[in-house]
């Protein structure tokens, strides 16, 4: 019924999912980093993160990455007796 070819392509497939879902958590916040940093950022140049946009970009991705990742979308959960 099932083939050998089918299940790895069907893998395949998940794999790449997840991948695009982490380079859209990575985009986001990306952009959500830097518009913090444009929009509410810091004045007086002694904030360690706002006050650069590098910094505030490169917060905002790990964030994004952070908030878009997961590793195990449906893990089995043990059935107690």
């Amino acid at each position: 019924m099932f083939r050998y070819l089918d299940m790895e392509k069907l893998i395949q497939n998940i794999k790449s999912f997840l991948n695009l879902r982490l380079l859209i958590g990575v985009v986001v916040g990306a952009v959500a980093g830097y518009a913090y940093y444009y929009f509410v950022g810091c004045a007086s140049g002694t904030c360690a993160i706002t006050s650069n946009p590098v910094n505030s970009t490169l917060y905002g991705v790990l964030f994004g990455a952070l908030l878009f990742y997961k590793k195990n979308p449906e893990k089995e959960k043990p059935e107690a007796d």
